[in-house]
């Protein structure tokens, strides 16, 4: 009986400690306040069908009629007005000076730049007493000048002659000696004008400017143009230096100033081709005068040369060329008839462009150029202004070389 009654308290006590145990683990569990924030949690990531996959029952959509679908209210769009054009003004057209007088004008600064020639020949010819030394002076002064021994010596001889006969000793007296002296041995029985009207056929004169690099040639082409412009033709320009990149640019930049159609091709294209189509296009254009720029060659270089004489007979087939004028530089002096020399070899050359006037005292470099080809200078170039290439009067010239 006590065994029981041990057994039943046992069990007793072994239920209450569960019962215990259970409700101190219950009071131990942390329940979160009532004003913290639920958290949400995401529904989970739809899984991607996999291989093997059954495919989901099909959604049925109900369709609508084409009177159950609603359309967005019709709008009248206002057309689009068109872009307006940009007006592109071209460029007011350069009005040249006339030809007529323009060394007269430009006299005052050939003589500033000459004095050491004129000047110097009247100071020494003004002397006292003309004795060898002082005439030797005189022959050094006019070969510094670069005039050339032979029309030097020739001039001094004449000047010798009438100094002693005629007993003149007054400085107009002198200065009206020296002006005629020298005029003379310029010449004025040569032909100094420039064939640039249309033939009677009506195809245009055509006009080829050679020389060698640096010498100022393709700026004397676009002040050529101007001459002519100014003087009432209708110019065509033709842009055969190929070889120089900005020759091209810089000859059409001239043109439209004035008005003046420029033909150009492909840098480092065939110039004869391009001076052939200059002249089509001249005489498609009922153009009075085709003036082409060739490129700048080096005398010494025989192929380019000889590449000149083939742009001037590709010319030819449209026609004779009626004139070739070689551009100089008046600083170069003997070299610039080292020059002229292999030039008429190449082409026959009918005038002299003399450059770079200004600033120079080698003025005499036109009697010696002229003495050497026999062909007559019948273009000067003064300066850099646009209006500074003058047609050569001898006799202004000498006016301006030894001043009033």
């Amino acid at each position: 009986m006590e065994y029981v009654i041990l057994a039943v308290v046992i069990a007793v006590v072994a239920v209450g400690a569960i019962a215990g145990l259970v409700v101190n683990g219950r009071r131990r569990k942390t329940l979160p306040p009532k004003s913290a924030t639920p958290v949400i949690t995401a529904p989970p990531t739809p899984r991607e069908p996999q291989v093997g996959d059954e495919a989901a029952p099909p959604t049925e959509v109900p369709a609508q009629t084409i009177e159950e679908v609603e359309l967005p209210p019709l709008v009248a769009e206002e057309p689009e007005a068109p872009a307006a054009t940009p007006v592109v003004e071209a460029p007011a057209l350069e009005v040249p000076e006339p030809t007529a007088g323009r060394l007269v004008r430009l006299r005052s600064r050939l003589s500033r730049s000459q004095n050491s020639l004129g000047k110097g020949l009247l100071t020494l010819l003004s002397r006292e007493r003309l004795d060898e030394d002082t005439w030797e002076e005189i022959e050094e002064t006019l070969l510094v000048a670069d005039v050339g021994v032979t029309p030097t010596q020739e001039l001094v001889e004449r000047l010798r002659t009438r100094v002693k006969v005629l007993g003149t000793r007054t400085p107009e007296e002198l200065r009206g000696l020296l002006h005629e002296e020298l005029v003379a041995l310029i010449g004025t029985d040569a032909d100094r004008t420039l064939k640039t009207a249309k033939h009677e056929d009506g195809r245009p004169a055509v006009v080829l400017v050679v020389g060698v690099n640096g010498v100022g040639k393709t700026t004397t082409s676009g002040k050529l143009g101007r001459v002519l412009v100014a003087d009432g033709r209708k110019v065509v320009l033709g842009a055969a230096d190929t070889f120089r990149a900005a020759a091209a640019d810089q000859l059409q930049t001239w043109g439209e100033r004035v008005g003046a159609q420029t033909v150009r091709g492909p840098e480092g294209g065939d110039p004869a081709s391009v001076a052939f189509d200059a002249v089509k296009e001249g005489i498609a254009e009922g153009a009075d005068t085709v003036l082409i720029d060739t490129a700048g060659r080096l005398h010494t270089k025989t192929g380019l040369m000889d590449e000149l004489g083939k742009v001037k007979r590709v010319v030819e087939k449209h026609g004779p060329v009626d004139e070739v004028l070689l551009v100089l530089d008046a600083t170069t002096g003997q070299n610039g008839l080292v020059q002229a020399r292999v030039f008429a070899e190449v082409v026959d050359i009918t005038g002299i462009v003399l450059t770079k006037l200004d600033g120079t005292a080698k003025g005499g470099i036109v009697v010696a150029v002229q003495r050497e080809l026999g062909v007559p200078v019948k273009l000067i170039g003064l300066g850099e202004g646009a209006d500074d290439l003058a047609p050569f009067d001898p006799a202004a010239f000498v006016d301006a070389l030894i001043g009033e």
